[in-house]
């Protein structure tokens, strides 16, 4: 059964006595996202707390110019990395501008690819170009086109991307990950589940509603670049998490170049914010379903991660990882704050 946007927020108390013998009070807010009905925790008492090594951004990596022992470095690039088959594409890679897409060589699922931006080995965050960005990413929107054509059935697609080891990357040089299977991740069954039910029971669309309620509630709106809305994540499951919506659009077949170039200026505000933070990890997300009975509009997510340094501590604990609630320090409408001049 369909349920309505409820943007639930709720706040309990702890007690205890003080380690100086006062009777002391914290609070913890509890929000419920409306689109997932997941729940974080936003420990009210640790807001303003300064990760440790946050006060600068961290030196870069060790390996920050090490150009000849990375794969997807000239001229190891062409000769480390796979090629795709004839029938998909019959050159092998595919190139827009400088960006260069091949098969993964550690595969996730039937179709799964890597993007490069360009032949930079280290990047740090916030300093890449929108058309860098733009480019790899018009890449990645050819390379799924012809997956469609390939394979009708493999509708389940993503673009992510991990900067830096301490967000799950295991080269430092730049690149996005594609991916497309017939089998749906958790995510994609979901929220495909929820969009469908969601249509059905209101006749408008979950994103479009969604962003409505954000614009008109002020709070947690960012701006825009080109048709994308950019907002702070109501209920982040993630530190710093800020969503773009593409409202009414329910498939990457729509998009043309303006859309992609608002894409990537987007994404680059959103790192410059992070990188104003002193923070230097990040993750992006883009989740799509390429069939006629879609109702998904298109949604990208990023979020801040721990900074890869020599005394990193990870932001996922066990409060994340057993009991599936996001516990961050700060509110998404300071987020939202803290963001908006990367916009103006």
């Amino acid at each position: 059964m369909d349920r309505p946007l409820l943007f639930t927020q709720e706040r309990v108390a702890a007690q205890y006595i003080s380690p100086h013998g006062d009777q002391a009070e914290r609070i913890i807010e509890v929000r419920t996202n409306p689109v997932t009905f997941r729940s974080c925790r936003i420990a009210l008492s640790r807001i303003g707390e300064k990760e440790k090594g946050t006060d600068s951004l961290p030196a870069p990596p060790p390996d920050a110019g090490k150009r000849s022992e990375c794969p997807f470095c000239q001229p190891q690039v062409t000769r480390q990395t796979p090629k795709f088959t004839q029938n998909l594409v019959p050159s092998g890679r595919l190139v827009r501008g400088e960006s260069l897409l091949f098969p993964n060589l550690f595969p996730y699922g039937s179709f799964s690819a890597v993007s490069l931006f360009d032949d930079t080995h280290f990047v740090e965050i916030g300093t890449a170009s929108p058309r860098s960005y733009r480019d790899c990413f018009l890449n990645c929107a050819e390379y799924l086109r012809r997956i469609r054509a390939a394979d009708t059935q493999a509708v389940y697609m993503a673009i992510t991307q991990n900067h830096l080891p301490s967000a799950g990357g295991s080269l430092l040089h730049p690149h996005l990950q594609i991916n497309a299977d017939r089998i749906a991740s958790n995510h994609h069954r979901f929220l495909r589940q929820r969009a469908t039910e969601y249509f059905k029971a209101r006749g408008t669309r979950l994103f479009s509603d969604y962003l409505r309620a954000e614009k008109e509630d002020g709070q947690r709106s960012i701006g825009t670049t080109g048709e994308w809305h950019w907002v702070a994540a109501f209920a982040p499951e993630g530190f710093y998490e800020v969503w773009g919506i593409l409202p009414g659009c329910t498939s990457f077949q729509h998009l043309g170049e303006n859309d992609w170039e608002g894409l990537a200026q987007g994404v680059i505000r959103t790192q410059k914010f992070y990188r104003s933070l002193c923070r230097n990890g990040y993750n992006f997300g883009m989740l799509l379903i390429e069939d006629e009975n879609n109702c998904l509009e298109i949604r990208v997510s990023l979020l801040v991660r721990s900074n890869h340094a020599p005394w990193v501590r990870n932001d996922h604990t066990g409060f994340e990882i057993m009991l599936g609630d996001m516990a961050t320090f700060n509110l998404p409408e300071e987020t939202a704050s803290l963001a908006r001049k990367f916009w103006v």
